[in-house]
């Protein structure tokens, strides 16, 4: 929201002047004589206080008209991972079967209470239950192989059998021995210069792609869990991997096609929907009517624009592509000014 408390103002003022580091995420400014938005720590030139106005998130910056810096990129900046926690993931990745104490941390050099507030506040959980689901997402693909429970509980850091159980049901929602037929769902996180998102893959690939403050994201979840028959965890595999390449050339200019598998489970007509969309060429638009006309249902436009809306992969499946008759912007679940930067960002590349 924008920031109105004087007092307030004063502070934050101060420490945009004074690059405070600690202010980082807990506003940014717009300055209206640019139009730009930034971060406490920016390197520009300081605006003067009467040609300023403070937001609590980079979202409602963009939805009042402004711009990402280029200079200090608050939309990536922001949310950005700060080094211990970095450290603290790859301990993880790289001991996926031990679990990290707190003495370990700090042997490192890294801060659990920093580790903690940061998984709290960006993924929702803390930094145990985030390396639960990886080690219980590599227990997973051991039993699928076919390794004895038991050998796997305790090769994962469980002390007992039971608590591994219990822990596996929790998360995966069926017993060790019970898996045959259920599958899991990966989540990870990406930073982008329009803010973070949540990218999630099967083995079969990327099934979600959002900005981590898309409206109906919880619901694209529970739709997710119930049409594949699995539950979600934390953890990264090939698919989640590559598209955090591809996504990271898309946003630099250099890539204009996705290679990585999708996974898109929905309606026959929704596939048809979203085949059509990724149709569209890079640094284009087209309408919901051309849409219907496309798949050879002129008539059917509403049920078009819905089944963009219930678009999960966004960016690579393009809705954003997808403007009114008039046009002008439409909705998209990632917010008007996202879909108008990224149009101009496409149109902007299309000829490099």
């Amino acid at each position: 929201m924008l920031i109105t408390d004087n007092n307030k103002i004063e502070t934050y003022y101060q420490a945009l002047l004074d690059r405070k580091q600690s202010f980082v995420g807990i506003f940014f400014v717009g300055v209206k004589t640019t139009s730009v938005f930034c971060i406490a720590t920016c390197r520009a030139r300081k605006p003067k206080l009467k040609n300023v106005e403070f937001y609590t998130s980079f979202k409602e910056a963009l939805d009042n008209g402004y711009r990402p810096c280029k200079i200090c990129k608050p939309t990536e900046n922001a949310n950005q991972t700060p080094e211990q926690v970095e450290k603290a993931i790859i301990l993880v990745k790289e001991n996926p079967k031990d679990k990290i104490t707190d003495f370990q941390l700090r042997q490192k050099g890294i801060s659990p209470e920093v580790v903690r507030r940061w998984f709290k506040n960006n993924y929702g959980m803390t930094f145990q239950a985030y390396q639960r689901m990886y080690r219980i997402n590599n227990a997973f693909q051991e039993l699928k192989k076919g390794k004895n429970a038991t050998h796997t509980a305790f090769d994962t850091s469980y002390e007992s059998l039971s608590g591994f159980g219990y822990t596996f049901k929790k998360l995966v929602g069926k017993s060790p021995k019970q898996i045959k037929d259920k599958n899991i769902i990966l989540i990870n996180r990406l930073t982008t210069p329009l803010g973070p998102m949540f990218v999630c893959a099967t083995d079969n690939g990327i099934c979600l792609l959002e900005f981590v403050d898309r409206r109906m994201l919880e619901t694209e979840f529970k739709d997710l869990q119930k049409l594949l028959n699995a539950n979600i965890i934390s953890g990264e595999n090939e698919h989640i991997k590559q598209i955090k390449k591809e996504i990271k050339g898309y946003f630099e200019g250099t890539r204009k096609k996705f290679d990585v598998k999708l996974e898109t489970p929905g309606t026959d007509f929704q596939n048809a929907v979203w085949n059509c969309l990724q149709q569209i060429e890079y640094g284009t638009t087209t309408t919901y009517q051309k849409q219907a006309e496309k798949i050879n249902n002129p008539k059917a436009i509403r049920a078009v624009a819905s089944a963009n809306g219930y678009n999960r992969i966004s960016i690579i499946v393009p809705c954003h592509r997808v403007i009114g008759k008039d046009g002008k912007m439409t909705g998209y679940g990632g917010g008007i000014e996202r879909k108008k930067w990224l149009i101009e960002h496409e149109r902007n590349n299309a000829s490099t």
